[in-house]
């Protein structure tokens, strides 16, 4: 059966190395063909590093904490209530630099798999290993 509502107090989050994620909508959840959304929870000193979506624009929504946003070369902090648009197939990562913990909504479309994501990880790749750091994954 398709899932229609999503309450938060009944919400399952899976545990990545980062923090944690619960998908909102994707293909096997809903039926979803057009949007993927992600609310992920980024722990103090954890994130996504340099990746990209090859068929996948996405949008990140700030809704608590502070993230260290980079967009290709640019890097900004974003705080609650700030987003960022990532055209298709454009490197970007996330960050949590900050002591509290930060959340985000991820939305990406058009749908990719049965969880409605496709990633390429770039981290490891220069001119992204160089940019930051040691890698956080």
């Amino acid at each position: 059966m398709l899932e229609r509502f999503f309450i938060q107090a009944e919400r399952a989050y899976a545990t990545l190395p980062f923090g944690q994620v619960a998908r909102l909508s994707a293909p096997g959840l809903t039926g979803a063909e057009k949007l993927t959304i992600m609310d992920v929870k980024l722990n103090p000193g954890g994130g996504h590093s340099f990746h990209f979506h090859p068929k996948q624009e996405e949008t990140i929504y700030v809704l608590e904490g502070r993230i260290e946003q980079w967009l290709e070369h640019e890097r900004r902090i974003l705080s609650a209530g700030d987003a960022l648009f990532i055209p298709r197939a454009t490197v970007h990562a996330s960050f949590n630099s900050f002591e509290a913990p930060a959340r985000v909504l991820a939305i990406l479309g058009p749908c990719a798999g049965d969880d409605g994501y496709e990633v390429v990880d770039v981290f490891d790749r220069a001119p992204w290993k160089d940019l930051r750091g040691p890698a956080h994954v």
